[in-house]
């Protein structure tokens, strides 16, 4: 757990390097990715990503909850992607359950190299999606989205869309700005500031998906450990009406358990 000065140190350096970051130039970025990152860990070694990966109970209840999602698409012969992999905690779960599974990341730091026969360690430059053309079944990412410089997210969309083979499926998690914001700049400002480069509504993430290629995008929602299938016109009609309440308002009422699961969005978008 970080202390009061310790996140107030976290905060500024990472809206340092995510002000870099954002001003950078597409021709740059293919680099900065992996070193932003690289350099937040080496910064702050109280990040509390280091601090999860050295506790193995917090490590399972993180892969456990994700994989309660993921097991309903999982079959013996999937191709499974996990983009933003990080320590792999949870590529080396869905390993067990299919045939080949690629965890890709940009960091060096955070991408964990312990060999497991059929998981591929894979180095992206945050847009790139460096494996065969129609080879994946399933494409993964949690707390990805958010982390991708806006002017590069459909471009990153376009390249898992061809990764993805006919009928293959893309599984996007993702925080709503609209009760944000949701990285370490939360304490100190209204809208993310941080490593969170753009976090997006539900309605504005669909309209990415469709401009990258996909066509039928399905939201889910969690309750309690369930994650039933829900239309997408309502549930961007409550999101619309929740997006009018002032923002102090959405920021309180969103964390209610009952907002928080549905404004987090969870999609799946086929091929």
């Amino acid at each position: 757990m970080q202390t009061a000065e310790q996140i107030r140190q976290h905060y500024e350096v990472e809206k340092e390097l995510a002000e870099r970051l954002r001003r950078s130039d597409r021709a740059d970025r293919g680099a900065l990715y992996g070193s932003i990152y690289d350099e937040l860990l080496r910064r702050v070694p109280h990040h509390p990503y280091l601090e999860h990966r050295d506790q193995a109970l917090e490590r399972r209840r993180e892969t456990s909850e994700q994989m309660t999602f993921l097991s309903r698409f999982l079959r013996p012969d999937t191709v499974f992607l996990e983009i933003g992999a990080g320590s792999c905690n949870l590529s080396h779960e869905v390993a067990k359950r299919v045939r080949v599974c690629h965890a890709l990341d940009v960091s060096r730091e955070i991408l964990d190299v312990r060999a497991v026969s059929n998981v591929n360690l894979i180095l992206s430059d945050g847009c790139s999606v460096p494996v065969a053309a129609g080879s994946v079944t399933l494409a993964y990412s949690n707390q990805v989205m958010e982390h991708i410089h806006p002017d590069d997210a459909v471009e990153q969309l376009g390249n898992i869309f061809r990764a993805l083979a006919p009928g293959g499926l893309y599984l996007c998690s993702t925080p709503n700005r609209l009760n944000g914001p949701h990285d370490v700049s939360r304490p100190f400002d209204d809208v993310a500031t941080g490593l969170h480069l753009k976090e997006y509504t539900l309605r504005e993430l669909v309209g990415l998906f469709r401009r990258a290629g996909f066509r039928r995008i399905v939201p889910y929602v969690q309750v309690r450990r369930w994650y039933p299938r829900m239309p997408l016109g309502p549930l961007m009609l409550f999101e619309s009406l929740f997006g009018r309440l002032p923002a102090r308002a959405r920021k309180r009422l969103g964390m209610l358990k009952a907002c928080r699961h549905l404004l987090a969005i969870r999609v799946a978008a086929a091929r």
